[in-house]
Protein backbone atom coordinates (compact mmCIF):
# COMPACT_ATOMS: atom_id res chain seq x y z
CA UNK A 1 0.00 0.00 0.00
CA UNK A 2 1.11 3.59 -0.85
CA UNK A 3 1.59 6.11 2.39
CA UNK A 4 -0.29 8.93 1.64
CA UNK A 5 -0.24 12.46 2.87
CA UNK A 6 -2.05 12.48 6.36
CA UNK A 7 -2.18 16.30 5.76
CA UNK A 8 -3.29 16.34 1.92
CA UNK A 9 -5.85 14.00 2.89
CA UNK A 10 -7.39 16.06 5.49
CA UNK A 11 -6.95 19.27 3.69
CA UNK A 12 -8.72 17.74 0.66
CA UNK A 13 -12.20 16.33 2.31
CA UNK A 14 -14.26 18.94 3.80
CA UNK A 15 -16.16 16.62 6.07
CA UNK A 16 -14.11 13.24 6.71
CA UNK A 17 -16.52 12.99 10.14
CA UNK A 18 -14.78 11.47 13.18
CA UNK A 19 -11.30 9.92 12.40
CA UNK A 20 -9.01 7.65 14.26
CA UNK A 21 -5.61 7.50 13.40
CA UNK A 22 -3.11 4.44 15.35
CA UNK A 23 1.11 3.86 15.05
CA UNK A 24 3.85 4.26 16.17
CA UNK A 25 6.66 7.02 16.25
CA UNK A 26 8.68 7.50 13.48
CA UNK A 27 12.03 6.25 16.43
CA UNK A 28 10.23 3.28 17.05
CA UNK A 29 9.91 4.50 21.24
CA UNK A 30 5.92 6.08 21.16
CA UNK A 31 2.72 3.86 20.13
CA UNK A 32 0.51 6.87 18.87
CA UNK A 33 -3.33 7.78 18.21
CA UNK A 34 -5.57 10.61 17.16
CA UNK A 35 -8.92 10.98 17.61
CA UNK A 36 -11.17 13.93 15.96
CA UNK A 37 -14.94 14.89 16.00
CA UNK A 38 -16.54 17.37 13.00
CA UNK A 39 -19.96 18.28 13.12
CA UNK A 40 -22.46 19.85 10.98
CA UNK A 41 -25.41 20.66 12.89
CA UNK A 42 -25.20 22.86 16.70
CA UNK A 43 -25.80 20.11 18.37
CA UNK A 44 -22.95 18.05 17.25
CA UNK A 45 -20.93 21.13 17.13
CA UNK A 46 -21.77 22.05 20.79
CA UNK A 47 -18.82 19.52 22.14
CA UNK A 48 -15.45 19.61 23.83
CA UNK A 49 -13.60 16.44 24.77
CA UNK A 50 -12.26 16.76 28.63
CA UNK A 51 -10.34 14.34 30.82
CA UNK A 52 -12.08 11.25 32.58
CA UNK A 53 -9.52 9.14 34.52
CA UNK A 54 -6.85 7.26 31.56
CA UNK A 55 -9.73 8.59 29.06
CA UNK A 56 -11.05 10.91 27.65
CA UNK A 57 -14.95 11.78 27.05
CA UNK A 58 -17.07 14.31 25.26
CA UNK A 59 -18.77 17.09 27.10
CA UNK A 60 -21.75 19.87 25.94
CA UNK A 61 -19.77 22.74 25.64
CA UNK A 62 -23.12 24.71 26.07
CA UNK A 63 -25.56 21.87 28.43
CA UNK A 64 -28.72 24.80 27.20
CA UNK A 65 -28.16 23.80 23.31
CA UNK A 66 -27.54 19.89 24.00
CA UNK A 67 -30.60 18.21 22.24
CA UNK A 68 -30.25 14.96 21.59
CA UNK A 69 -27.14 13.22 23.44
CA UNK A 70 -27.46 10.07 22.39
CA UNK A 71 -24.65 9.43 19.49
CA UNK A 72 -22.38 12.65 20.37
CA UNK A 73 -22.01 11.99 24.22
CA UNK A 74 -19.60 9.33 24.97
CA UNK A 75 -16.34 8.07 26.16
CA UNK A 76 -13.94 7.88 23.00
CA UNK A 77 -10.36 6.85 24.63
CA UNK A 78 -10.69 4.33 27.77
CA UNK A 79 -7.37 2.64 28.78
CA UNK A 80 -8.41 -1.33 30.02
CA UNK A 81 -4.15 -2.32 31.40
CA UNK A 82 -1.69 -1.88 29.10
CA UNK A 83 -4.74 -1.92 25.89
CA UNK A 84 -5.67 1.87 24.92
CA UNK A 85 -9.43 1.73 23.52
CA UNK A 86 -10.44 4.28 20.49
CA UNK A 87 -13.85 4.67 18.64
CA UNK A 88 -16.07 7.00 17.53
CA UNK A 89 -19.16 6.25 20.22
CA UNK A 90 -20.11 4.36 23.05
CA UNK A 91 -18.94 1.07 21.52
CA UNK A 92 -15.78 2.04 23.83
CA UNK A 93 -17.94 1.18 26.37
CA UNK A 94 -18.61 -2.28 25.03
CA UNK A 95 -15.25 -2.63 24.33
CA UNK A 96 -13.78 -2.42 27.33
CA UNK A 97 -16.35 -4.37 29.22
CA UNK A 98 -15.96 -7.27 26.36
CA UNK A 99 -11.93 -7.29 26.64
CA UNK A 100 -12.18 -6.86 30.40
CA UNK A 101 -14.22 -10.76 30.20
CA UNK A 102 -11.55 -12.14 28.14
CA UNK A 103 -13.39 -11.54 24.81
CA UNK A 104 -11.28 -10.35 21.61
CA UNK A 105 -11.99 -7.13 20.27
CA UNK A 106 -13.47 -8.17 17.56
CA UNK A 107 -15.58 -10.68 19.58
CA UNK A 108 -16.66 -7.56 21.63
CA UNK A 109 -17.89 -6.10 18.89
CA UNK A 110 -20.24 -8.62 17.22
CA UNK A 111 -23.23 -7.35 19.47
CA UNK A 112 -22.94 -3.86 17.87
CA UNK A 113 -23.78 -2.25 14.16
CA UNK A 114 -23.64 0.60 12.61
CA UNK A 115 -25.43 4.17 14.07
CA UNK A 116 -28.81 4.16 13.94
CA UNK A 117 -28.99 7.89 12.14
CA UNK A 118 -30.75 6.99 8.77
CA UNK A 119 -30.15 8.03 6.21
CA UNK A 120 -26.12 8.07 7.01
CA UNK A 121 -26.02 5.29 9.01
CA UNK A 122 -22.66 6.44 10.09
CA UNK A 123 -20.20 3.46 10.66
CA UNK A 124 -18.88 2.55 14.33
CA UNK A 125 -14.44 2.88 13.76
CA UNK A 126 -12.58 1.81 16.31
CA UNK A 127 -9.03 0.78 17.28
CA UNK A 128 -7.26 -1.27 20.52
CA UNK A 129 -3.91 -0.67 20.88
CA UNK A 130 -2.05 -3.29 23.41
CA UNK A 131 1.92 -2.66 24.70
CA UNK A 132 3.52 -5.59 26.49
CA UNK A 133 6.61 -6.61 27.32
CA UNK A 134 8.04 -3.58 24.79
CA UNK A 135 6.26 -5.13 22.09
CA UNK A 136 3.25 -3.25 20.49
CA UNK A 137 0.58 -3.81 18.24
CA UNK A 138 -2.68 -2.59 17.33
CA UNK A 139 -6.52 -3.56 15.80
CA UNK A 140 -9.35 -1.28 13.60
CA UNK A 141 -12.43 -2.20 13.19
CA UNK A 142 -15.28 -0.64 11.13
CA UNK A 143 -18.81 -1.38 11.23
CA UNK A 144 -20.98 -0.63 8.25
CA UNK A 145 -24.58 -0.50 6.79
CA UNK A 146 -24.20 -2.53 3.23
CA UNK A 147 -24.23 0.13 1.01
CA UNK A 148 -26.48 2.27 2.62
CA UNK A 149 -28.90 -0.99 3.46
CA UNK A 150 -29.46 -1.05 7.51
CA UNK A 151 -30.68 -4.92 7.00
CA UNK A 152 -27.07 -5.61 6.46
CA UNK A 153 -23.57 -4.96 8.49
CA UNK A 154 -20.60 -5.24 7.24
CA UNK A 155 -17.56 -6.15 9.54
CA UNK A 156 -14.21 -5.24 8.76
CA UNK A 157 -11.12 -5.69 11.44
CA UNK A 158 -7.53 -5.11 10.79
CA UNK A 159 -4.69 -6.15 12.62
CA UNK A 160 -0.92 -4.84 13.02
CA UNK A 161 1.06 -6.69 14.73
CA UNK A 162 5.03 -5.80 14.87
CA UNK A 163 4.36 -2.56 13.83
CA UNK A 164 6.53 -0.59 11.91
CA UNK A 165 8.74 2.44 13.59
CA UNK A 166 7.09 5.82 11.50
CA UNK A 167 4.05 3.72 10.30
CA UNK A 168 0.34 4.43 11.15
CA UNK A 169 -3.12 3.92 9.96
CA UNK A 170 -5.76 6.33 9.13
CA UNK A 171 -9.78 5.22 9.21
CA UNK A 172 -12.89 7.45 9.15
CA UNK A 173 -16.61 7.58 9.31
CA UNK A 174 -16.91 9.45 5.78
CA UNK A 175 -15.68 9.47 2.21
CA UNK A 176 -16.98 12.91 1.86
CA UNK A 177 -19.76 15.79 2.61
CA UNK A 178 -22.80 14.20 1.18
CA UNK A 179 -26.41 13.65 1.70
CA UNK A 180 -26.80 10.62 2.99
CA UNK A 181 -23.18 10.72 3.67
CA UNK A 182 -21.41 8.42 2.02
CA UNK A 183 -19.74 5.67 4.67
CA UNK A 184 -15.77 4.99 4.76
CA UNK A 185 -14.69 2.97 2.30
CA UNK A 186 -11.47 0.00 2.07
CA UNK A 187 -8.96 -0.44 4.63
CA UNK A 188 -7.12 1.57 6.60
CA UNK A 189 -4.99 4.24 4.74
CA UNK A 190 -1.23 4.09 5.29
CA UNK A 191 0.28 7.01 6.77
CA UNK A 192 3.62 8.71 8.18
CA UNK A 193 4.04 9.18 12.28
CA UNK A 194 6.33 11.73 13.52
CA UNK A 195 8.17 11.48 16.88
CA UNK A 196 7.07 15.00 17.68
CA UNK A 197 3.49 14.78 19.54
CA UNK A 198 3.04 18.85 19.13
CA UNK A 199 3.88 18.86 15.77
CA UNK A 200 1.69 16.16 14.82
CA UNK A 201 -1.31 17.46 17.05
CA UNK A 202 -1.08 21.23 15.36
CA UNK A 203 -0.54 19.38 11.83
CA UNK A 204 -4.10 17.40 12.25
CA UNK A 205 -5.48 20.74 13.82
CA UNK A 206 -4.75 22.89 10.79
CA UNK A 207 -5.58 20.74 8.61
CA UNK A 208 -9.08 19.76 9.57
CA UNK A 209 -11.79 22.04 8.01
CA UNK A 210 -12.34 25.50 10.15
CA UNK A 211 -15.91 25.47 9.81
CA UNK A 212 -16.46 21.75 10.72
CA UNK A 213 -14.44 20.62 13.61
CA UNK A 214 -15.04 20.14 16.39
CA UNK A 215 -12.20 18.48 18.75
CA UNK A 216 -8.87 16.57 18.89
CA UNK A 217 -7.47 14.74 21.00
CA UNK A 218 -3.71 12.86 20.73
CA UNK A 219 -1.30 10.70 22.56
CA UNK A 220 2.07 9.26 22.73
CA UNK A 221 2.26 6.15 24.94
CA UNK A 222 6.11 5.25 25.64
CA UNK A 223 6.10 1.36 24.70
CA UNK A 224 8.61 0.74 26.98
CA UNK A 225 6.76 1.73 30.30
CA UNK A 226 3.29 2.91 29.29
CA UNK A 227 4.07 6.28 30.48
CA UNK A 228 2.11 8.76 28.15
CA UNK A 229 1.73 12.08 26.59
CA UNK A 230 -1.78 13.73 25.78
CA UNK A 231 -3.02 16.80 24.21
CA UNK A 232 -6.54 18.26 23.96
CA UNK A 233 -7.62 20.81 21.27
CA UNK A 234 -10.91 22.67 21.88
CA UNK A 235 -12.86 24.96 18.74
CA UNK A 236 -15.19 25.84 21.72
CA UNK A 237 -13.17 27.50 24.56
Amino acid sequence: MKMISLEQELKGNAYPGRGIVIGRSADGTKAVTAYFIMGRSENSRNRVFVEDGEGIRTQAFDPSKLVDPSLIIYAPVRVLGNKTIVTNGDQTDTIYEGMDKQLTFEQSLRCREFEPDAPNYTPRISGVMHIENEGYNYAMSILKSNNGNPDACNRYTFAYQNCVAGEGHFIHTYMGDGNPLPSFEGEPKLVSIPDDIDGFTNMLWESLNEDNKVSLFVRYISIADGTYETRIVNKNK
